[in-house]
């Protein structure tokens, strides 16, 4: 007898990828509803959320812990990837689309914000988009 690995929902990974990511923009255009308190930071955990959750549509049979592991390293990097500024990136991060994707400017306590969206999103994940069989 064959063990089946359980594997992600691709469609709920999908669906949770797209409202994440209207989730980000809205906090961005409509920092009101977000408390002053948190700043720009909600955003930043959502976008982490949203690369545990895109990085799920493709890995559908990488367990959770892989899944948050591999997406809090590529948040890291874009995150520390903002100490470079080559000419080249520079005019890349100045373009809205790759501000939103690349940010542009380091910061420490943004390291904080990725980690709780990679946390939250793994928790999502376990619970609701993981089938098991």
């Amino acid at each position: 007898m064959f063990l089946v690995k359980p594997e992600r929902r691709r469609l709920l990974q999908v669906g949770a990828t797209v409202a994440v990511i209207a989730l980000g923009l809205a906090s961005r255009a409509y920092p009101q509803f977000v408390p002053a308190a948190l700043g720009k930071y909600p955003g930043d955990a959502l976008w982490a959320m949203m690369i545990v959750f895109a990085l799920g549509i493709i890995a559908t049979r990488m367990r959770t812990w892989q899944l948050a592991s591999w997406s809090l390293l590529i948040c890291l990097a874009v995150e520390f990837g903002q100490l470079v500024q080559a000419p080249w990136l520079v005019a890349l991060r100045a373009h809205p689309l790759g501000h939103l994707v690349l940010g542009s400017a380091f910061g420490w306590v943004d390291l904080i914000a990725y980690t709780a969206g990679v946390a939250i999103a793994a928790l999502v994940d376990k619970a609701a988009l993981f089938k098991r069989r």
